[in-house]
This record gives structure tokens, sequence and C-alpha cells, in this order.
């Protein structure tokens, strides 16, 4: 029986994530942003929650982001989800906490 496997947006994304933490030796982690467009963007983050790479942007399947991304470089009103992806080992809960914040702008309970 020759199953044909479901494509989602999640295994394109690890793909990505994976791409970006192979190009970023200092990252320990890769911040995601989703966007209500479908759009994402995504970036490293080091130790200090400083960047670790460029921001990538990225539609899954397309050839580029929205109009409307290329418009507002996709604009956190339009934010529908964001959580930091941590390589392993994770630093430890205050460390990712203050990187959340830093970062997302996440106040984490």
């Amino acid at each position: 029986m020759n199953k044909e496997k479901k494509w989602t947006p999640e295994k394109s994304e690890e793909a990505m994530i994976q791409g970006i933490i192979e190009g970023s030796p200092e990252a320990i982690g890769v911040a995601v942003v989703r966007l209500n467009c479908g759009c994402r963007k995504m970036a490293a983050v080091d130790k200090e929650g400083e960047p670790a790479s460029k921001v990538i942007m990225y539609r899954d399947r397309a050839e580029s982001i929205c109009d409307k991304c290329k418009e507002d470089n996709g604009s956190y009103m339009r934010i529908t989800g964001q959580f930091i992806h941590w390589i392993s080992p994770e630093p430890e809960a205050a460390k990712k906490k203050m990187i959340e914040e830093k970062v997302l702008g996440l106040k984490t309970h």
C-alpha cells in the first residue's frame, strides 16, 4: 500500500528551522512568527536574545511572500502565533523567559 504523506505547514516550518540552525552557529533557538496570510518570519537567536541570523520571510508552497507582507514587512497586527523553537539542550527556564520577552515581547507566567 502506497500512502501519500500529508503535507502540513509544520513540516516545512521544521525544515526551515533546521536550515536556519545549520547556518547559525551561535543559535540556541529560532524565533517563529506566523502571520494570518500564511507567511512566516523566522530568525535564529543567541544566548543573549540577540539575532544570530537575518530575518527570513517565506510562504509555504510559494515562490515569494504575499503582497501584503511585501507592503508592511509582516506587521505585528497580523500575527496569529509566535514561539521559539529551542535547540537541545534547552536553556534554563529563567533564561528562556528572558529571551522570549526580549525577542517576542511575551510575558510568560
